[in-house]
C-alpha cells in the first residue's frame, strides 16, 4: 500500500452532509472522492472545472425592490397568459432527469 498524507478542510456542514450523500450512492468514500479531485488538479495543472461567478444570480425576494418584485411577477403572469407554462408531471420529469429526485 503506498503511502499517505492527511489533509484537513472547513467545509459548511450541509454541503458535506449533501456531497455524502452523492458519494455514497455513487459508492466512492469522500476520501476517495478528494484524492480523485487532487489527482485532477495535478493533471490539468489547476482547477478541473470553470470557476467564475455566474452572469446571472438567482433571484432573491429579500434582495429585489417593489418594482423589481412586480417587474417578476408580471413576466411570469405574461409567460401563464401567453402558454409558456409546464405541469406539474413535466416539472417532476425534469427534476428527476437533472437531480435524481
Amino acid at each position: 500500500m503506498s503511502r499517505t498524507s492527511t489533509v484537513y478542510a472547513r467545509v459548511e456542514p450541509e454541503v458535506k452532509e449533501q456531497a455524502e450523500e452523492v458519494l455514497n450512492e455513487l459508492g466512492i468514500p469522500m476520501s476517495n472522492a478528494v484524492g480523485m479531485f487532487l489527482k485532477q488538479v495535478v493533471l490539468h495543472h489547476g482547477i478541473p472545472f470553470e470557476v467564475k461567478i455566474p452572469v446571472e444570480k438567482p433571484l432573491a425576494y429579500g434582495s429585489m425592490t417593489k418594482e423589481e418584485f412586480d417587474a417578476e411577477i408580471e413576466m411570469g403572469m405574461d409567460d401563464i397568459r401567453n402558454g409558456r407554462v409546464y405541469t406539474a408531471e413535466q416539472i417532476k420529469a425534469e427534476m428527476k432527469r437533472d437531480f435524481g429526485i
